[in-house]
């Protein structure tokens, strides 16, 4: 294995698992920390964690334990993947597992970079933003578990590391890959090793991949890994497109627990032509509705059905604010998962879920040791097969996706790559 990758949520780590295998390498993606070696035939192996929005201290356990594991296998670079939405609490623990990493591979730099142009994150002067808006105005500070207030990422990793905040400014990025890694080396010599880069095109990703060539620790979202597999692979080496990959046809489900505004407007999509079930925070506190009577809806309906529990910001913080936010989210996500095992045990072969706390709810959930990568459904979005089931998935981010997104997931599951 050449290149290991920490993933803090399970559609981030299929999402990174997606463009590396894009660019020509063997992935497979794992389900936690595996308990035996890797399989000689991959490239690069993904730990999914479900680390993004537990308590610092534990994230940087699990973190250094998928550490362990991957440099036990041989690899070469790590790759820390974090949300491109990344996490401007003042508990948020990107910050803490950097500075972890760091320590425990002994480098004196790490970069920081969450664009990815194609799903329309772009770093520009340390900010973040979505498309036009800066993250902070694009729904996102509404998240009910990491809002993200500050779209400086220099100032918010400044709030959540204990080394310097440095960074490499757009015009030097454009410059290339020599200009990007002398920047990288005065900023790490002025004290600040831990280096935001500015990237708006995918080809100031590549080029900041050229730049790591040879640091052991690269972070950032799964744009940046763009760049990395033409360090790693030989030249010739790189394999071609998903060819193996095969659909499943038979009963299919969709799940969606991400309040994010892409994915509401989805649910509105599917609604107007196919059968979808609210699941309020109420009915499941209360006992009012089980994963049991949601599943077997589900089995009924003569067509696919969505369960869905996405509301309005506001609905949302209400629901915090009765309960607790972390006992909602917990009830909400342990409901998904219970939900998919009655699904799959009542003969569903294809699931789509949306939102990365319900998909990472629902993998170990389901107990899936390794997804193998498929063919790409919208950019940052695999198609993924389970190892030893007949099974087929789709983990989606809150805000992948256009509004058919549902639709079009269901069919390359199916195995319509139209």
């Amino acid at each position: 294995m050449k290149l290991g990758c920490i993933g803090d949520d399970f559609t981030g780590s299929s999402d990174l698992a997606n463009v590396l295998a894009k660019e020509g390498m063997r992935v497979t993606q794992f389900t936690g920390v595996p308990e035996g070696p890797a399989p000689g035939d991959i490239d690069a192996g993904v730990v999914a964690l479900k680390s993004r929005t537990i308590p610092a201290q534990e994230a940087v356990r699990q973190s250094l334990a998928a550490l362990d594991w991957l440099q036990a296998q041989g690899c070469r670079q790590i790759f820390f993947k974090y949300c491109s939405t990344f996490d401007s609490t003042s508990d948020g623990n990107i910050g803490p597992v950097i500075d972890a990493l760091m320590e425990r591979m002994g480098t004196d730099t790490a970069i920081v970079c969450p664009a990815f142009p194609a799903t329309g994150r772009s770093v520009f002067q340390g900010h973040l933003f979505v498309n036009d808006r800066l993250l902070s105005d694009s729904g996102m500070e509404d998240h009910p578990l990491t809002p993200m207030t500050d779209p400086d990422i220099r100032r918010v990793l400044s709030a959540q590391t204990r080394h310097g905040v440095g960074h490499v400014p757009a015009p030097t990025v454009f410059d290339g890959p020599e200009a990007i890694a002398s920047a990288i080396a005065a900023e790490r010599a002025a004290g600040r090793p831990v280096i935001v880069l500015d990237a708006i095109r995918d080809a100031d990703l590549r080029a900041i991949g050229r730049a790591a060539r040879d640091l052991p620790l690269v972070t950032g979202g799964s744009g940046v890994a763009l760049g990395l597999p033409a360090n790693l692979l030989a030249p010739g080496k790189a394999r071609g497109a998903q060819d193996d990959w095969t659909g499943l046809p038979g009963p299919a489900a969709v799940l969606a627990g991400s309040a994010s505004r892409m994915t509401r407007a989805q649910i509105a999509r599917w609604r107007e032509s196919n059968p979808a079930r609210e699941i309020t925070a109420d009915e499941v506190m209360s006992g009012a509705v089980t994963p049991e009577t949601a599943a077997g809806l589900a089995l009924e309906s003569a067509d696919t059905m969505l369960l869905y529990s996405s509301a309005t910001p506001e609905t949302v913080k209400a629901a915090q604010d009765r309960y607790g936010r972390e006992v909602v989210a917990g009830r909400l996500e342990t409901f998904f998962a219970e939900t998919a095992r009655h699904l799959v045990a009542g003969g569903v072969t294809r699931l789509v879920t949306a939102g990365g706390e319900t998909s990472g709810a629902v993998v170990e959930g389901l107990g899936l040791a390794a997804l193998r990568i498929g063919p790409e459904i919208a950019p940052g979005v695999p198609a993924l097969a389970a190892e030893g089931r007949d099974l087929r998935l789709a983990l989606k981010s809150g805000n992948f996706g256009d509004e058919d997104f549902f639709a079009k997931a269901l069919a390359t599951l199916a195995g319509d790559r139209t």
